[in-house]
């Protein structure tokens, strides 16, 4: 609890530097002298949400493909380089953007910049290497859903909770799509979004923001402006009633899964719903947990999710594992029960105050990562602004038990909710 004593300077800056480049680059620099190590970061505003059925995928192939090679640097050689010099690197898809990071000692910063910026025009895409990396993402699919019983089955009720947007399918897309994805699509994918002005870096670490931003200057500031990306004009339509999906396959036991439309973090509802996750469902300590693990003693584990940091509407997800013996009835009848209590009664002053605390606390100490100080300016700048994020810890101190409650009520109800069942199959012998 004391370490909130010093909070409240944070909350006003983040003293971060922002710098638009004429091409559209946007340039965030954050001075952090704690170490001498840097973290570079480079992320595209494209991903599962900018794909189109029949395509979908794409945006995960591309992460695969962007370490496959340029003219300058072969194929494999650019995570070698960075590897040599000390430094490691890796990326990642999801449904709002792509980001790559390089993390290294302070001295060797300059390499990111030369190899990112190389690749940002100068992908070879390789057909033969096209090929093969799109087998390994097919077997890759086939190891995390098709393979597995309660990935799949949450898989298929987001895409019933979706109609029209497309949060609908999964970032890595649907295998029918990868068969059908040939070097072209991904060409002209990385033609419309790989561009300086669809793309945020963030650099935070051990620099001097006088020093490097010519540096960012000199690397990028040369590479073309591209064709404004086009928008997604999709909007989902308000849902007019449950929606229910049961799958029936092999399985070791059933599993409950629920999600509700939830609005994204521009919307001043995010922080109550973001406390309300922490008193429902997150951890052991939390309602659910507590009251189907521990006292009813019906689901062998029980938790949930709230989905804020998207570009558009989301989803507040709460799931159980059916203890052996009890029915996914039960389970899921006292999964709403404890959402009608946070409805029909007040928290109280020391719950409330414990989730909060926690939540600032948890933001306020994530920082002395100078990576995690990246990832969430790449992450809110890219689905929204950076600057949101200096709202952060007021945003949650503001929240009341008027507001858990009124969220509740306005997002929690029957008419919201898409509701995923497995039901397990004995095993074939």
């Amino acid at each position: 609890m004391g370490v909130l004593a010093s909070v409240p300077a944070f909350a006003q800056s983040l003293y971060v530097t922002e710098t638009v480049l004429p091409n559209g680059l946007k340039v965030l620099l954050k001075e952090e002298h704690k170490a001498p190590v840097v973290t570079f970061q480079i992320w595209y505003k494209v991903g599962s949400r900018n794909e189109r059925l029949g395509k979908t995928g794409m945006s995960h192939v591309l992460e695969h493909m962007m370490f496959k090679g340029t003219k300058k640097y072969g194929p494999k050689q650019f995570s070698r380089i960075v590897m040599r010099n000390g430094g490691n690197d890796n990326a990642f898809t999801s449904r709002n953007y792509t980001a790559y990071f390089q993390n290294f000692a302070a001295d060797r910063i300059e390499l990111s910049l030369k190899l990112e910026s190389d690749r940002m025009r100068n992908l070879l895409l390789d057909p033969t290497e096209f090929l093969s990396e799109r087998d390994v993402v097919k077997e890759e699919r086939r190891m995390r859903y098709d393979d597995d019983p309660v990935s799949s089955m949450v898989e298929q009720a987001t895409a019933a909770a979706f109609l029209a947007h497309p949060y609908q399918w999964p970032v890595i897309g649907w295998m029918a799509d990868l068969d059908n994805l040939t070097r072209n699509d991904l060409a002209q994918h990385y033609q419309t979004y790989y561009t300086p002005n669809n793309a945020t870096i963030v650099v935070v670490g051990d620099f001097a923001t006088k020093k490097l931003l010519p540096k960012i200057k000199k690397y990028f500031g040369r590479i073309p402006r591209g064709r404004d990306v086009p928008p997604v004009g999709a909007v989902e339509p308000k849902q007019r009633g449950e929606r229910r999906l049961v799958v029936k396959r092999e399985a070791e036991l059933p599993v409950v899964f629920a999600g509700y439309k939830t609005p994204d973090l521009k919307h001043p509802d995010s922080y109550a719903l973001a406390v309300l996750e922490g008193i429902l469902s997150s951890g052991k300590s939390s309602r659910l947990y507590r009251s189907l693990v521990y006292k009813k003693q019906i689901a062998l584990y029980a938790g949930g999710d709230y989905d804020r940091i998207t570009h558009d509407p989301s989803l507040f997800t709460v799931y159980a594992g059916v203890m052996p013996g009890k029915t996914p009835g039960e389970v899921e009848k006292a999964l709403y029960a404890e959402i009608d209590v946070l409805k029909s009664r007040p928290v109280t002053d020391e719950e409330l105050q414990k989730v909060k605390n926690q939540a600032e606390a948890g933001f306020i100490m994530a920082q002395d990562s100078v990576f995690y100080q990246a990832m969430l300016l790449g992450q809110y700048e890219t689905v929204a602004s950076w600057k949101l994020l200096e709202r952060y810890v007021d945003g949650i101190r503001s929240v009341t038990k008027g507001d858990i409650q009124r969220v509740a009520k306005t997002y929690f109800a029957e008419e919201n909710r898409t509701v995923g069942v497995l039901i397990p199959l004995p095993k074939k012998q």
